[in-house]
């Protein structure tokens, strides 16, 4: 039973992926969508979803569930209620898309949809989250994307999509912030009136452009209050692990970087220095000089994170970003003694409390594994003077703390043990991996020889027929004629065959070069070689 729950819910989840919710503000925008996607492959399945439902197809479905769910509790009695439930079942089991009104931005659980689409933008921030979290709750199985509709011909449509973005950061930022905004400045309905207006009174674009101006002028200060209190309890209640997995940047920053984007820009801080200028709040950067007059590098701004039209995109990939993190992996980085501040940092580090009061030796160490293919494997070693060895994650979260230096050029300990431990580790897990691939791999050519020749061995036992019984019918005929014209269609079909058969062994020789080929492969990812270098090694404290 337990197999069978488990298979439902992989189908469940599978199923999310491939259905979407389309939001209109209309129903003629509503009937609009459905005659265009009624001639499209995803004809007969689509489900609209009003406050009436009085179209042929509802009435349908709703008859239907009725019939289905006769006697049971899932009937209330409402045509209303039981209406949306019919459509709701029939959107989970049958329809892949559901085209939807407002009336379907509340009460209404779809966590079996992972895509909101909304074709029409609506102006209260409120509502937008509201369909969103149609699909975006407990039990949804997928990363929940949105798409929305903008009419770019359009200055004001494009404003208020500005603002609902970079204001209530409602596709990008602090999870629930246009809750925490909204709820300290003024209702939503309210300021969808303030938008409304802009849009009766302006026409040109230079008085959109004024309005929206003021308007954005007018929140800033209540919105910056806002987001500051929330970033400040999410800073003082959760702990940092919380903070990346809510995509929280605690710097005031208007947008969420991974860790390694954010170790990237702290990096480059660190490598450009006065060539430079950093701002505070936002992942961005103006390069006033290069440092690196070998390689071509543009100046001017630089920002991480989506992509921009007036700035250059800074990652891992670009020229700069290279130079800085190989000359910063060819450092040679002395031995010293660090003191890592946990009590005054801002951060929750759970996973450290226990390190407090504690000193220790770490090292991290690059393994180089060559092979078919070369990889390159990060290693950190640490050990406290009372002989507790640190995980990994505790040696990466103990540099997301502010540290100082309190004595350089010290003399190392020895963490050889700890660091080849964790080498071999990492070689037992690629071998494992080798071996897995090695076995799917031959798995997919027998599956696929066994197909092939199944395919094959049926086609020349159907010619096998086919040549039968002509040769049988070719004995009744009587003229001469005929039967010489049998004769060559048998012939034919004997050829056809002799082909057939010739391509069988054809398919045999070819899954044979293709283990051989895979041999070959393995055999060169076992002839390995490792390399070992030590990025750094550093006595530390925790205080």
């Amino acid at each position: 039973m337990q197999a069978l729950d488990a298979g439902f819910s992989k189908a469940r989840a599978l199923e999310a992926a491939e259905k979407a919710i389309i939001f209109t503000e209309s129903r003629r925008t509503q009937d609009y969508l459905l005659r265009i996607l009624e001639e499209s492959r995803f004809a007969n399945q689509v489900v609209l979803f009003n406050v009436s439902n009085n179209d042929s197809k509802s009435r349908e479905i709703y008859s239907r569930w009725k019939e289905r769910h006769a006697g049971s509790d899932k009937v209330t009695g409402s045509r209303t209620a039981d209406m949306r439930s019919a459509l709701v079942d029939y959107f989970r089991d049958e329809a892949k898309i559901m085209i939807a009104t407002e009336a379907a931005a509340e009460g209404v659980n779809l966590q079996f949809c992972s895509l909101v689409v909304n074709f029409d933008l609506p102006w209260n921030p409120q509502r937008i989250e509201q369909r969103i979290g149609r699909c975006h709750r407990y039990g949804q199985k997928h990363d929940v994307v949105v798409v929305n509709f903008l009419n770019k011909s359009n200055a004001a449509d494009q404003r208020v999509y500005q603002l609902l973005d970079e204001k209530f950061q409602l596709f990008s930022g602090v999870f629930g912030a246009s809750d925490e905004v909204l709820g300290s400045l003024e209702s939503g309905i309210d300021f969808e009136k303030r938008i409304a207006g802009i849009y009766q009174t302006c026409r040109a674009a230079d008085e959109i452009q004024m309005e929206f101006n003021l308007l954005r002028e007018e929140l800033d200060e209540q919105i910056s209050e806002a987001m500051d209190q929330t970033r400040q309890q999410l800073l003082e209640n959760f702990d940092s692990e919380v903070h990346e997995k809510l995509k929280v940047n605690l710097q005031a920053s208007q947008e969420y970087l991974n860790r390694y984007e954010s170790l990237l820009l702290q990096l480059t801080r660190y490598a450009l220095g006065e060539s430079a200028l950093f701002d505070e709040k936002a992942p961005v950067f103006d390069l006033l000089s290069n440092p690196y007059p070998e390689q071509v590098i543009p100046l001017g701004r630089y920002k991480l994170g989506p992509a921009t039209e007036d700035a250059h995109i800074y990652r891992l990939g670009h020229p700069l970003a290279r130079e800085i993190v190989s000359r910063a992996d060819d450092t040679e980085l002395p031995h010293c003694q660090l003191a890592f501040d946990y009590t005054n940092c801002p951060l929750q580090v759970s996973i450290l409390k226990n390190l407090v009061g504690k000193s220790g030796e770490l090292s991290l160490t690059k393994l180089t594994i060559n092979s078919a293919e070369t990889q390159d494997h990060l290693i950190w070693a640490a050990r406290t003077d009372d002989g507790t060895t640190l995980d990994t994650e505790q040696c990466h979260r103990l540099f997301s703390i502010p540290a100082t230096i309190e004595a350089a050029n010290t003399d190392p300990a020895d963490l050889s043990e700890l660091t080849e431990s964790a080498a071999q580790a990492i070689l037992a897990q690629i071998a494992e991996q080798n071996a897995n691939y090695f076995d799917e791999e031959m798995d997919k050519l027998e599956r696929w020889a066994d197909d092939r020749k199944r395919s094959l061995e049926i086609q020349i036992k159907d010619l096998d027929v086919e040549i039968k019984t002509l040769k049988t019918e070719s004995r009744k005929l009587a003229k001469l004629e005929d039967k010489t014209k049998a004769q060559r269609q048998i012939k034919q079909l004997e050829q056809k065959r002799t082909e057939f058969r010739r391509q069988l062994f054809d398919a045999q020789d070819a899954i044979d070069r293709d283990k051989d080929g895979l041999l070959d492969e393995v055999e060169e990812r076992l002839k390995q070689t490792t390399q070992h270098r030590t990025l750094f090694q550093i006595k530390f404290s925790v205080i």
